[in-house]
């Protein structure tokens, strides 16, 4: 291995990233895509513009696309056909993942030895065939999960099933195996270790970023005329999956309880919801739009498409609050959208949020479900919004997608040399411990992460 590779100090040439279950290329907001899918969108093309290639290995849902699809300069999309194109749900997935494997392994295969530098695995499925490209290359394995069985099992929304335990068992094997885990947060670290028995040496915090290019603040009464609203209506957003664990149905029920508390404001209130039925969810499709009659406020709900990150940011920015009462989230890159467009955030007091929204500064945190509670915060942040504005701004400035890829390079190179070390160590005839247990690589201190 060591005959062919390139020094274990530098960077890597080539990124092999397996995002199995849902494609970079599909539009967030629906179906399985989310922020997991912005996140491997916006890491392999600033890894690319770093001259580090990226082939991004994802299942292909229809027979009409093409194989291979240049997603930008330097990122090519490979469709691997595992399974039937179209039937199966994400839970269905672990019975073709020895399919995906095996095409994985033989793009490899009509290439050089070492022609991947490093694995990054996105989501327990894409874990579950790094281990093997990693083992069979002899490259180091990085993972991010994304989100967590056990943690999501723990908050589940009422109506939503719990992740089976084959998920939890897979997830247990990834994090065994990974030679580095990458964390959102520091609490998603502690949720590693403490659930999952991650080595704490090998598991870094390392949180997204935000695209402060195309979500930046702008004028809001432009913004509204664009959209259609009223320069003087209260307008509350929601954006993402229609689903349980999201939770859209606190937003209306919080809308429901400011009307109530002040029937004067329905003149003016109105509320977005942004997204289309994904998971669970689609069980029951149209539930947002029947609880909204039943609430009594079907004309004040305008339900939207996923839009395209142009048009989200116009969104972003002709709303008053946007609105994040998900059950769990591992990080909330919406919250961050949201705020880099100078728009003050309402969000759940759960995961990744207590990172993604400073309480106080930048929005509102809320403890516990009640919609009161919500109609309470969106309140307060109403009566704050220039000086809340102001405060969200400049805490998304701290987070972007380029301090992201510094530590993901980063981590790719400390885990390459420790593999080098390993197998320096083994033709050497030493005896060979596993990399995880040789204790040299330390945690990313949060001040060389995106703070």
């Amino acid at each position: 291995m060591a005959a062919r590779r390139r020094p274990w100090s530098a960077v890597p040439r080539r990124v092999a990233t397996l995002s199995v279950h849902t494609s970079p290329l599909d539009q967030p907001g629906a179906g399985d895509a989310g922020g997991m899918n912005v996140y491997v969108v916006e890491v392999s093309r600033r890894l690319a513009a770093r001259g580090i290639e990226v082939d991004v290995f994802t299942r292909a849902t229809s027979s009409d696309l093409p194989p291979v699809v240049e997603m930008s300069p330097g990122v090519t999309v490979r469709h691997v056909s595992a399974g039937p194109f179209e039937g199966l749900g994400k839970e269905d997935l672990p019975g073709q993942l020895c399919a995906f494997t095996a095409a994985v392994l033989r793009e490899e295969a009509q290439h050089e030895p070492g022609h991947y530098d490093v694995v990054h695995s996105h989501y327990w499925l894409s874990g579950q065939v790094g281990w093997l490209a990693r083992d069979r290359w002899s490259v180091p394995l990085i993972h991010t999960a994304h989100t967590l069985a056990k943690v999501k099992n723990a908050a589940l929304a009422a109506g939503d099933r719990p992740e089976p335990q084959g998920r939890v068992i897979g997830e247990e094997q990834v994090v065994a195996e990974a030679d580095r885990l990458v964390a959102n947060t520091e609490d998603e670290a502690l949720q590693l270790v403490d659930h999952y028995g991650a080595d704490p040496c090998r598991t870094l915090v390392i949180p997204p970023g935000v695209d402060l290019d195309r979500f930046t603040p702008g004028d809001r009464t432009a913004a509204r005329r664009a959209l259609g609203i009223d320069e003087d209506a209260v307008v509350l957003l929601f954006v993402g999956r229609i689903q349980p664990l999201k939770a859209p149905d606190l937003l209306l029920r919080a809308a429901a309880r400011m009307l109530a508390d002040d029937p004067a404001l329905r003149d003016r209130l109105q509320v977005h919801v942004i997204g289309a039925p994904s998971g669970s969810g689609l069980e029951a499709p149209r539930q947002l739009e029947q609880l909204a009659a039943e609430l009594g406020i079907p004309d004040l709900v305008r339900f939207l498409p996923p839009q395209h990150s142009q048009r989200l940011a116009e969104h972003y920015r002709a709303a008053d609050v946007a609105v994040v009462p998900s059950h769990n989230e591992s990080f909330g890159l919406v919250a961050l959208e949201a705020q880099a467009c100078g728009t003050p955030v309402v969000a759940a007091a759960v995961g990744g949020l207590r990172t993604a929204v400073r309480d106080g500064v930048s929005g509102v945190l809320v403890p516990g479900r009640d919609p009161a509670d919500y109609a309470a915060a969106i309140r307060a942040v109403l009566a704050r919004r220039p000086l809340l504005s102001a405060g969200a701004r400049r805490h998304a400035g701290l987070f972007s997608w380029d301090r992201t890829v510094d530590s993901l390079v980063t981590a790719y190179a400390s885990a390459a040399r420790e593999m080098a070390v390993a197998a320096r160590r083994a033709s050497a005839g030493a005896v060979l411990r596993p990399a995880r247990a040789l204790g040299a690589v330390r945690p990313l201190p949060s001040a060389q992460v995106a703070r």
